[in-house]
């Protein structure tokens, strides 16, 4: 009887993390394995358009911790005649889980003179959202961090991945979507506004909707 009774707490823990991962997922519709998305930088003031870098985005199937994951990486140069002013070279990694649940992301920025790291480690205990963050200061000094969230927390790469499958046909102009952010220093409170549709042309390409 007491064996019966410990199994089902296992179960019951198991199922608050499943519930937890699954909330924080999102049904992938919008890219398939080998996607690779190229942007161009531009810095834009009054009528002045200036190109200051580039950045490229690769999706793909893959692993992580032994099970399948969506990772993505996403380079961004800034252009090498701007670096005097500034310089930019990032590298960011996100692996997510099949349904997008964030799993792991790392940012490696090089903005202006400093250099450092940013890691985060996702779990997913009694139904929490639990971040194990790891940062590398520009003087090389190390900060480990543990916080836990009653909310679905994510980065700058999988909240980018969960944007492109929300299913703008339900939205109205206005609707704010909740999607808090963490770095391995804090967590920043931010929101995304739906603010309709619009009609735009890329550079040689025709107009798009």
């Amino acid at each position: 009887m007491r064996m019966k009774k410990i199994f089902a707490i296992i179960c019951l823990c198991c199922g608050l993390s499943m519930t937890a991962v699954a909330q924080c997922g999102i049904e992938n519709t919008a890219f398939k394995s080998g996607e690779i998305l190229s942007y161009d930088l531009y810095f834009n003031w009054k009528f002045i358009w200036m190109k200051v870098g580039s950045a490229e985005m690769d999706t793909r199937l893959s692993k992580f911790d032994g099970q399948e994951a969506w990772k993505s990486y996403l380079i961004t140069r800034g252009n090498p005649k701007l670096d005097k002013y500034f310089m930019m070279r990032d590298t960011l990694l996100s692996y997510c889980d099949k349904n997008l649940a964030p799993l792991y992301f790392r940012k490696g920025a090089r903005e202006g003179s400093r250099y450092y790291v940013d890691e985060i480690w996702y779990s997913y205990p009694r139904g929490y959202s639990k971040l194990k963050k790891h940062r590398i200061d520009a003087d090389g000094e190390q900060h480990w961090k543990t916080s836990e969230y009653n909310a679905c927390i994510y980065d700058m790469m999988s909240i980018f991945l969960r944007a492109r499958n929300f299913d703008c046909s339900k939205f109205k102009k206005g609707d704010i979507i909740p999607m808090p952010i963490s770095d391995a220093r804090s967590l920043t409170n931010s929101w995304l506004e739906f603010r309709g549709k619009e009609n735009f042309k890329m550079n040689g390409s025709k107009e798009k909707s």
